[in-house]
């Protein structure tokens, strides 16, 4: 009789260890998407920010800027060789201050 009910227990344990390890399984997965959720809120909430940033007059006018857009009656001056000339200027004072 000790048999049969050790056998009984082995039997339902055994039929107990998929469905447990499915729900083990599920949970973690779970908890990985939810951090996934959080995350993509986050960004969506930063592109709405951005979003609502960028509609402003003023945005738009420095977005243009960036473009090499004008407004009428301006002139656009592109200048070449500045970072060359800073470094000039850079040596020259080091120069200066090492003698």
């Amino acid at each position: 009789m000790r048999w049969i009910g050790l056998a009984a227990i082995v039997l339902v344990a055994f039929l107990y260890v998929r469905p447990l390890r499915s729900y083990v399984d599920t949970k973690r997965e779970l908890t990985g998407r939810s951090a996934d959720v959080q995350a993509l809120k986050a960004e969506k909430r930063e592109l709405q920010h951005r979003l609502a940033q960028s509609s402003t007059g003023e945005a738009l006018v420095e977005q243009a800027r960036r473009l090499g857009y004008v407004r009428p009656g301006e002139r656009l001056y592109i200048v070449k060789g500045i970072s060359a000339w800073v470094h000039s200027k850079e040596r020259a004072t080091i120069d200066k201050g090492g003698k």
